[in-house]
């Protein structure tokens, strides 16, 4: 399935098949991936129930428990992926609570409606992309025209608008022989403004009715002088979004938002308060967040620059190691608003096996397909992949365990010098084997700080 379609059949995401999908990114964490895709089905089952049902059915948030790099931020992205539901991935700790300098919990919303946005924004241009090209290339021709001498470009110009003469100039253009030439376009200005950096609903409220204001003159314009090949794609965007109705889009994009929208928090557990620990200091302050995050997993409508967006079908995944603080430090009604709770597994030798050559993102696939642009043939023979996922289990058993994100650092070690010397070795095959890993690694063992800076 292409992750990047909406699914509209019922009996197309199935709990087996969300599994079988994330199975193809994700090694292990079955418990996780079940988990999700029941509350993904559910919701594809709250909509077939009758309107007056329907709006009683809250989404059943999801708290994963688990250290660092075991897959819990990449099953819900792939799962949002897999469902073309906006997605957005926030850290809790980068909240304050009300009346503090910082982030208040409603900006989650914001930004999640502005990945929405742009989502229905990418898919409404991609129906008129068509459309916007032939647009794009009326007014290049009409840019180039007065402005194509008969010496540069070879064709005796009589009358410039003549049909043959334009129709000469479209088979250049098209033919890619233009492309490097310059010319003037007015385009309409585009850049956030610096109300954006401020935040708050106020500023979104405010931020919107000066959009608006630009759009009742005209918005502003502003002239560049660019090559042909940069000019078709500034044109094309600007017919592309003159073909798309900004009020339908804003308003399919609530929708989209509201009814399929999908927030993941990270860093939960650093905003629990031990207990004991309630009676003043930082403390106060993380509860004081929890609180602020309450009412927006409940559901609550908070002003956005596009309209209100009401939260209360929005599904949570909240994520967290929970080392110190337990869940049962969060204050209760917290917790009674993540229901379904799931703890992650750490990797071990064999999931570092599996992660390193199954997945279709696989490392090994990555340093191959990166390495043959240098026109290198990188080989892993038998044996080797279980070499390297040793040494990133003895990494994560002798320093901090940071899960799988270690296997990016010792491919980065194991391939250091081919990959310094690529570009000298066109044409060859490098073979990595278990004798290969152990000599790049034998040095690092022999001192276990060392280790701990290097891996």
């Amino acid at each position: 399935m292409n992750g990047a379609e909406r699914p509209d059949d019922f009996d197309t995401l199935t709990p087996a098949r969300i599994v079988e999908e994330l199975d193809r990114y994700v090694v292990g964490q079955d418990k996780a991936k079940r988990a999700v895709a029941v509350a993904l089905r559910n919701r594809a089952r709250r909509k077939r129930l009758a309107p007056e049902l329907r709006e009683e059915v809250a989404p059943k948030n999801i708290l994963m428990i688990g250290p660092t790099g075991v897959g819990k931020t990449e099953i819900a992205r792939r799962l949002a992926k897999l469902c073309a539901s906006p997605f957005v991935k926030v850290e809790a700790t980068k909240y304050t609570e009300v009346g503090y300098v910082g982030r208040d919990v409603e900006s989650m919303v914001r930004d999640l409606m502005a990945a929405g946005h742009q989502m229905v924004r990418d898919e409404r241009r991609s129906a008129v992309a068509a459309e916007a090209a032939r647009r794009a290339e009326e007014r290049l021709l009409d840019l180039l025209l007065p402005g194509l001498k008969a010496d540069e470009s070879r064709i005796t110009v009589v009358d410039p608008g003549s049909g043959d003469t334009r129709e000469k100039f479209r088979s250049l253009l098209r033919a890619g022989k233009l492309d490097e030439r310059e010319v003037e376009v007015t385009v309409s200005e585009q850049g956030p403004t610096p109300l954006g950096v401020i935040g708050g609903p106020s500023m979104d409220e405010l931020e919107g009715a000066l959009k608006g204001l630009a759009g009742m003159f005209g918005g502003r314009k502003k002239k560049k002088t660019v090559r042909v090949r940069e000019a078709r794609r500034l044109l094309e965007e600007e017919e592309a979004d003159k073909l798309v109705d900004d009020e339908r889009l804003a308003e399919e994009a609530r929708t989209r938002v509201e009814q399929d929208g999908i927030v993941f928090i990270d860093e939960f557990d650093k905003i629990a308060v031990r207990e004991g620990a309630r009676a003043g200091g930082p403390d106060v302050s993380r509860e004081g967040v929890q609180r602020d995050i309450l009412p927006i997993v409940e559901g609550s409508k908070v002003t956005t620059k596009w309209g209100v967006v009401d939260t209360t079908h929005v599904l949570f995944i909240a994520a967290g190691a929970f080392n110190v603080a337990r869940p049962q430090d969060l204050i209760p009604e917290l917790q009674g608003r993540f229901p379904i709770r799931v703890e992650l597994e750490s990797l071990d030798a064999d999931d570092f096996e599996r992660i390193l050559s199954e997945p279709e993102n696989a490392l090994v696939r990555q340093y191959k397909a990166l390495l043959a642009t240098e026109e290198l043939e990188l080989e892993f023979a038998p044996g080797a992949v279980r070499a390297l996922a040793e040494v990133a289990a003895r990494a994560n058993a002798a320093a901090e365990d940071i899960g799988a994100r270690r296997l990016h650092t010792v491919m980065e070690r194991l391939l250091e010098e081919v990959s310094f010397d690529a570009p000298n070795l066109k044409g060859t095959k490098v073979t990595v084997d278990a004798a290969f890993v152990e000599e790049r690694f034998r040095d690092v063992w022999k001192r276990d700080d060392l280790a701990k800076y290097i891996l």
